[in-house]
């Protein structure tokens, strides 16, 4: 069981991992006169290097031989390194060309697109308040979508690509430290070549304006791969309800950032579109912890039952209670009360 101290150490890492990828708008801009390409390549080939270090320093490596014998899981790797590019380009482009609110929104409406995902891929069954806040995401995409003159497409591309970098990562089911060295190490040759390339027609950024811009290029990989070191301790300490209220983080930094730091308009259609959204979020997040407090009240109840049909019976009234019916007639009852 984990202790109040553990809790508690796993908040303030989750609390730090969601507010270091919420401030993240603040970085990418100091990367400039780089172009997003350019950032995007050091991100790959600089993760690699801190977190091979990393995995020196705490010595895991059997994942690697498991990994290496499974064609499916290498094959699931590649579709996650490919699909987080996607993801990592688009938010560095966006980020520095002036999008970061409308960057926030395709985190903010994440949560119901991987909510979609599962009933379209993974044939889950939604609770009717799941349906309701998904039916709501998609009212705002549409609101969005008429007041910009076309769908928010950066917040769609966002939002679809992480989903299936989740969905993925769901599948191949390795560590986070793991999976990142895995995906970069996929990466890392085309991002490299990549470099090297610029570096060939004279337009490579790194080591051509300062060491103070060279450090920030390499230090990519320390600001990619930190915050993932804090989520896994957080997810390993503190209840999935708990991240999933964390989560949010996030993207409300990056849309406070994008309207009171980068000054970026926000037009009555964009506020309702959000708005919506929000409010979506809100009946989703009513819904996940209404069902985990159920769920750990028919837990409970269960316990209480298994643990009273397990005690014995007094010497006087023992013999009739000592029968399987004497003794499981208690438990089902309570139990489907509680569901």
């Amino acid at each position: 069981m984990k202790t109040e101290n553990e809790e508690r150490a796993g908040l303030l890492y989750g609390i730090g991992a969601y507010g270091m990828w919420g401030l993240v708008p603040l970085f990418w801009p100091l990367l400039k006169p780089a172009g997003s390409v350019e950032i995007l390549a050091h991100r790959m080939v600089w993760s690699l290097v801190f977190v091979g270090i990393a995995l020196l320093a705490v010595r895991r490596w059997g994942w690697v031989r498991e990994l290496v014998r499974s064609p499916r899981k290498l094959g699931m790797i590649t579709v996650a390194a490919a699909v987080i590019t996607v993801n990592w380009g688009l938010y560095i482009w966006s980020v520095n060309t002036g999008h970061v609110v409308e960057a926030s929104l395709g985190y903010f409406i994440n949560p119901l697109v991987t909510i979609a995902l599962g009933v379209l891929v993974l044939q889950e069954r939604l609770r009717p308040a799941q349906w309701a806040a998904v039916g709501i995401g998609f009212a705002a995409v549409l609101v969005l979508a008429i007041g910009y003159g076309q769908p928010p497409w950066i917040s769609l591309t966002l939002a679809f690509s992480f989903a299936l970098y989740g969905l993925v990562k769901k599948k191949v089911n390795i560590g986070g430290l793991e999976s990142l060295a895995a995906e970069t190490a996929v990466q890392f040759l085309p991002a490299l070549a990549y470099l090297v390339w610029l570096g060939g027609q004279g337009t490579l950024a790194f080591g051509s304006h300062g060491a103070g811009h060279t450090a920030l290029l390499t230090a990519t990989g320390i600001v990619t791969a930190v915050p993932l070191v804090c989520f896994g301790a957080a997810a390993i300490r503190v209840p999935l309800s708990t991240l999933g209220l964390l989560q949010y983080l996030a993207p409300t930094f990056q849309f406070l950032l994008g309207v009171l730091y980068f000054h970026e308009e926000m037009p009555p259609e964009r506020w309702a579109g959000f708005s919506l959204v929000w409010l979506a979020l809100t009946i989703l997040t009513w819904d996940a912890l209404r069902t985990a407090r159920r769920s750990r009240a028919a837990m409970e109840t269960a316990k209480a039952a298994a643990e009273a049909a397990t005690e014995p019976a007094g010497p006087a009234e023992g013999a009739g209670a000592t029968g399987p019916a004497g003794a499981a007639a208690p438990s089902p009852a309570p139990a489907r009360q509680a569901l």
